[in-house]
């Protein structure tokens, strides 16, 4: 049953292998600041007999796509691959020609047609529903994210509270174990205002031990030394009381949306944001994560972003803590999706961006992250969602899961592509024997329109970057057509 307190057993680190081998590989200069950045090298990405995942047989991948959907998402990806065509569609949306009727009648409709229906589950439960069951049926599983976030009041909050709930009961009339998560943003039952008020308080606490924050719940570690503090150049003032009613109202929201996760036995996947609200996020997060678990399995899943110079120091500190307090703790893996906005900000501050500095150090920084968390699950600790669109971090961390002897329906390791994206990827892992879920935005496309725009504007060497896909599909395409005349 669910635990709201930390379970009794302590969960020894001393003897750790793994634990070993991040100090004893780090210079002396890691060991007088203890940041556990030097993993082990990984595995290549096959076994004795075959790769372990095969892109090659694309009729076998493609096997449970029918042509009609195959044809449309090939023109899609090869419409979003052109960033001419991604510019001015954002221009378009982003203009004044959405204000007239006809015009914005005439735009989401062929939003709706294209992007929408090839990234989106759909407008409300009943098509999520259908989508759900076509996942279902292709050996897939869904992450359902109802496109909620950035509100700016406590009846707004309320509101995306109770399409929360009625998300998570949605999921006991669908097909069984075909929802993996249910996905929540903090920033749609929180405003982000006062998040950001509390991500300051949280990084001045942390330069400053003596500030007493009132307000602040049992939690795991939130930030580290690698950390960015420039958002908090000054002392920030304590919250005024309705600030700090406001904090109890969001999150005794969280608490209940933790309560119908445990009722429903869904877990509960909090998004990452960007830098100037991540604090708090994770406070959120983690003091719910320590409240709510199942046995030994974690309720509450945050998100570790590679993109992010502190990640791995963070991600380590996290589950260090964690494992002291008897916590089991689960992390979804992703690189990130807020690169352009954080480089923005820090240069216009004068200060050192958070991201990494090249996308050779981000996918290094997603492998070992990747690496630590299978090592911990083999040891039958933790339990990790690697979100990746990357066909090398992909088939290195199959590789890894196999040789650590990781089950391949280990409950505590799947991965995850978005909807609409990375489908070779997502079918290979499925068909090498691994739990692989889609992450399903739905909402009514005018809800979803800033996922859409935000998604182009920060993804754009993703969407150019889906060539395998595009590739595949072609192939497969021409041999239904080929297979048809003949």
């Amino acid at each position: 049953m669910a635990n709201r307190s930390v379970c009794a057993k302590l969960l020894q680190k001393q003897n750790h292998p793994y634990f070993f081998r991040c100090l004893s590989s780090a210079t002396s200069s890691s060991v007088a600041a203890p940041s556990p950045v030097n993993f082990t090298e990984k595995s290549e990405p096959t076994t004795a007999d075959k790769p372990i995942i095969n892109f090659d047989d694309f009729k076998v991948l493609f096997s449970s796509v029918p042509t009609s959907k195959l044809i449309k998402s090939s023109i899609n990806l090869h419409m979003v691959a052109i960033e001419p065509i991604v510019d001015t569609g954002m221009w378009v949306m982003n203009s004044k020609l959405t204000e007239t009727p006809l015009l914005r009648e005439i735009i989401l409709g062929v939003v709706k047609n294209t992007v929408y229906e090839q990234f989106c589950a759909g407008k409300d439960l009943k098509e999520v529903a259908r989508t759900v069951t076509k996942l279902c049926d292709k050996g897939l599983k869904a992450m359902l994210d109802y496109g909620l976030e950035h509100v700016n009041d406590n009846e707004s909050c309320d509101r995306n509270f109770n399409e929360f709930i009625q998300t998570i009961e949605s999921t006991k009339f669908l097909p069984p174990s075909s929802v993996s998560f249910v996905v929540v943003k903090i920033t749609a039952i929180c405003t982000p205002s006062l998040l950001r008020r509390v991500s300051d308080l949280l990084r001045w606490e942390y330069k400053d031990k003596s500030l007493h924050l009132p307000w602040k719940l049992r939690t795991f570690p939130i930030l580290s030394d690698s950390s960015p503090f420039y958002h908090t150049p000054n002392r920030p003032e304590p919250l005024t009381p309705e600030e700090e009613n406001h904090l109890h109202l969001a999150h005794q929201r969280l608490i209940n949306i933790c309560e119908k996760c445990v009722e429903t036995n869904v877990p509960l996947l909090i998004d990452a944001e960007d830098t100037a609200l991540q604090p708090a996020i994770d406070y959120f997060c983690y003091s719910a994560s320590i409240m709510y678990h199942k046995d030994d399995e974690p309720i509450v899943f945050g998100t570790i972003q590679a993109y992010l110079k502190d990640a791995k120091e963070r991600l380590f500190n996290v589950k260090k803590a964690a494992d002291k307090m008897g916590v089991p703790v689960g992390f979804k893996l992703v690189r990130g999706a807020y690169m352009s906005s954080e480089r923005q900000l820090a240069s216009s501050l004068g200060v050192k961006s958070p991201i990494q500095d090249s996308i050779q150090e981000t996918q290094q920084c997603y492998n070992d992250c990747a690496a630590f968390m299978l090592q911990e699950i083999a040891n039958g600790s933790g339990s990790v969602v690697l979100a990746t669109h990357n066909v090398k971090s992909g088939k290195l961390a199959a590789s890894k899961a196999i040789d650590l002897g990781i089950a391949k329906d280990n409950q505590n390791l799947q991965f995850a592509q978005l909807y609409g994206m990375a489908d070779a990827l997502s079918f290979g892992l499925r068909n090498a024997g691994f739990r692989v879920s889609k992450y399903l935005p739905f909402g009514h496309v005018e809800q979803i329109i800033p996922y859409l725009l935000r998604r182009a504007e920060e993804n754009r060497g993703l969407l150019s970057t889906s060539s395998l896909d595009r590739h595949l599909m072609k192939k497969e395409l021409i041999r239904r057509l080929t297979s048809s005349i003949s």
